[in-house]
């Protein structure tokens, strides 16, 4: 089954990709490896689910925000590829807006790791890290950048 038709059957399409606001791209391939920008949890309007996680926003919230992060994420991956099919996840960088004493940023970076894997199977398992941040732009709740494999 397709990377596309395991999207279709959960119910999930991709957003449209976002031009960046400042001096970067969203992505950079070096031979066979693409390196994606850190994106943030963009609501359709283009804004951001923001807050602490551990104040006002909680670990389940936080996940489903890192969910759509990951959809951003095979989004730019798609716009750089073509199909997504064709690519691996190497590695992802989860970062969490979360409180000094909050302890749960694998909990929360889980939402995009267990989307890649339900939409790339193998090929989505991937190495990772998910820290806290004393603060994210614009306040956002998560940010997930990863390094992606081109397949020959």
């Amino acid at each position: 089954m397709s990377a596309d038709d395991r999207l279709r059957d959960l119910g999930l399409t991709l957003p449209e990709t976002y031009t960046p606001v400042a001096t970067y791209v969203p992505a950079k391939r070096v031979g066979d490896l693409l390196f994606l920008s850190g994106q943030g949890p963009r609501l359709a309007d283009g804004s951001h689910h923001v807050g602490k996680v551990g104040a006002e926003v909680t670990v389940a919230e936080a996940y489903e925000h890192a969910k759509l992060v990951g959809l951003g994420l095979l989004a730019a991956i798609k716009a750089a590829v073509g199909d997504l099919d064709k690519v691996e996840i190497v590695k992802l960088l989860g970062m969490v807006n979360a409180t000094p004493d909050f302890a749960e940023q694998p909990q929360v970076i889980n939402g995009c790791s267990d989307l890649f894997v339900a939409v790339l199977g193998e090929r989505g398992r991937h190495a990772r890290s998910a820290v806290g941040m004393g603060s994210l732009p614009n306040g956002m709740t998560v940010e997930i950048e990863a390094i992606v494999r081109i397949l020959p």
